[in-house]
């Protein structure tokens, strides 16, 4: 059956949409071709109702990683993007964003209220991320570990696995997968993730060269639309970003993880030669636009 349907998807390529190519079902259940929940807002759409998207950062010096990502989660589409931390990082934020918002924060995470929609935490978090981790948790909103809050449970997994759920994500780069599952081989990527997200009850997504994406239910997706322009320091965070900010307008965590995947993706295919972390940015818009124009096309779906 397998065998059938990739000869049917490859086949299919040259005329299905553009944010079709790319994703191969890992089962007969998973559908042949991914179709993101991308469609415009309402026309009575408000920046509230768009979503707020939460970004936790790093100290001082290491502001850039989680300013990548808040800066993604607002061009993906959130309404809203703030960025907690504590004061002289806020500082440092504030002389290189305008359109996010900046609130102070310590490790109590107390100025995470009903409000916002979706968090990510670990791009230049530091060690002493793990403590807000493990509260973040007990506040119930849909979240993305990436990072630092991912190896700072190296050696301690399952403290991190005992409060993780599945309207959150975990990005690991296969470093960080094997310091959370130093028992799971990655010989086998499918059933590597397929693994870890059945021991973490959450939605895994490994980065690489192909990106695989598991739900806790089952749900398996390898992502081949990418380009090694990608391979360059901050791209993760960018990822992060584009998760959150999808997961934030409301996307459940499995579908965003697979959408974020296929446009970071893109954004390699499109930037070529000279792409940066920083200019991966300005080129949201452009794919958000190509896709848009493909759904209006061929309809929108889930990518289940």
């Amino acid at each position: 059956m397998l065998a059938r349907l990739s000869k049917i998807f490859g086949a299919a390529q040259a005329k299905a949409p553009r944010w079709a190519m790319g994703f191969t079902p890992n089962s007969s259940s998973d559908g042949t071709i991914l179709r993101p929940l991308l469609v415009p807002p309402p026309s009575d759409a408000h920046k509230y109702s768009r979503g707020h998207a939460m970004v936790w950062s790093g100290p001082v010096l290491h502001t850039g990683a989680s300013r990548l990502s808040a800066q993604a989660a607002l061009a993906v589409g959130a309404g809203l993007v703030t960025l907690i931390g504590e004061r002289p990082a806020l500082a440092e934020h504030a002389a290189h964003v305008t359109a996010i918002m900046l609130r102070e924060a310590d490790m109590t995470l107390a100025c995470v209220d009903d409000r916002v929609t979706a968090l990510a935490i670990g791009p230049g978090a530091g060690a002493s991320v793990r403590q807000a981790v493990l509260q973040i948790l007990d506040r119930n909103v849909p979240t993305i570990f990436d990072a630092d809050a991912l190896t700072a449970f190296e050696g301690n997994s399952a403290s991190l696995f005992g409060v993780t759920g599945p309207t959150d994500v975990m990005t690991p780069h296969i470093g960080e997968f094997r310091s959370l599952f130093p028992d799971i081989s990655t010989d086998n990527r499918a059933e590597a993730v397929r693994r870890a997200a059945d021991r973490a009850q959450c939605v895994v997504l490994l980065k690489g060269s192909e990106t695989w994406v598991a739900a806790p239910d089952g749900r398996m997706l390898v992502n081949h639309h990418a380009s090694p322009w990608l391979a360059t320091a901050g791209s993760g965070d960018v990822l992060t970003g584009l998760i959150c900010g999808l997961m934030a307008q409301g996307v459940t965590a499995f579908d965003a993880a697979c959408m974020g995947a296929w446009l970071h993706g893109d954004i390699g295919v499109r930037g070529g030669p000279g792409l940066t972390a920083d200019n991966m940015i300005g080129h949201i818009p452009l794919v958000l636009r190509g896709c848009l124009h493909d759904a209006k096309k061929h309809g929108s779906g889930s990518c289940t």
